[in-house]
């Protein structure tokens, strides 16, 4: 999705003509990973996770099916403020990486299980610093933790999967506190859901919402929680 936005929809048709083969493997997401040993149980009524994995509009998409999550937020996170808009954050200088900052109920879906969905389905965490046909630091994989409780959530499942060997090759995704979550433009919320013909989306993004459907129907839901009716 490294594209400017005059030029998304030719762009993304170009791709799918020209490099289908490098798709998000939407082959390989159709199996389930183990569940997170170290999983602890939240009080809260509400909390965020903050998510990247290549392109945001997947991202969005994929946990906007899940239940138990509130809202979904495509934007930035890892740079600075200043550069957190889409023509500066797509010169992969500025630290940022695609991100969605995903609000849900851990009385419905745990932080664990989010990271469940989120290594096997919505991205490919063994891809360094790209997705599918997109590459820069900008699309790499990483969890930004809320907080100390996630953040050894999260390491703990990477090397609980690591050490399964549940991927061919290592996990490179990150793990890091949260710093700063920017939103992104307006034209990039629910990109999915309004551009469903877009021949990007569907080489790329429905196939991991396809998978979620099929790997993990007990946390999918098939109407989406979409930002627009918030």
């Amino acid at each position: 999705m490294n594209m400017r936005p005059l030029y998304l929809v030719m762009a993304a048709a170009a791709l799918a003509v020209f490099v289908p083969i490098l798709s998000s493997r939407a082959g390989d997401l159709d199996r389930q990973i183990p569940a997170a040993a170290a999983d602890p149980v939240s009080p809260a009524a509400s909390e965020i996770a903050v998510l990247a994995g290549g392109c945001f509009w997947g991202q969005q998409g994929v946990f906007e099916h899940v239940k138990g999550v509130t809202k979904v937020v495509a934007g930035y996170s890892g740079g600075g403020k200043d550069t957190a808009r889409y023509t500066r954050v797509s010169d992969g200088d500025t630290g940022h990486a695609e991100s969605v900052q995903i609000t849900f109920d851990p009385r419905q879906v745990t932080f664990g299980q989010l990271l469940r969905i989120y290594f096997s389905v919505a991205h490919d965490p063994t891809e360094l610093d790209r997705q599918g046909p997109d590459s820069g630091t900008q699309y790499r994989s990483e969890i930004f933790a809320a907080g100390p409780g996630q953040e050894a959530t999260a390491k703990a499942y990477i090397a609980q999967l690591d050490a399964a060997h549940v991927f061919a090759v290592p996990i490179v995704t990150k793990v890091e506190p949260l710093k700063g979550f920017y939103p992104a433009e307006d034209y990039h919320q629910d990109y999915l859901f309004q551009n469903p013909d877009a021949s990007y989306i569907q080489v790329n993004d429905l196939p991991k919402i396809a998978a979620l459907k099929r790997v993990w129907p007990e946390f999918y839901r098939e109407k989406p929680v979409l930002l627009a009716q918030k």
